[in-house]
């Protein structure tokens, strides 16, 4: 793998990390007994599906900085 590659793999990978990161660990924040589990399995379900644009976007600004770019 070239050197310019590999900075690209490692750099959609610390992108996606730390957006998921982030995002995923919402729902622990409130701590609330009255909250079931099937509540937060829902809550952690909604926040991966809004993650999938964002972490998409950050892929392809890393694979085509040009898209970035206004003309």
């Amino acid at each position: 793998m070239s050197p310019k590659t590999k900075r690209k793999v490692e750099t959609i990978c610390l992108l996606s990390g730390i957006w998921f990161i982030v995002a995923l660990p919402l729902p622990w924040i409130i701590n609330d007994p009255d909250v079931s589990q099937q509540q937060l399995t829902v809550i952690i379900q909604m926040v991966a599906l809004i993650s999938i644009p964002f972490v998409a976007l950050a892929v392809a600004w890393t694979l085509k900085p040009e898209l970035t770019h206004n003309s």
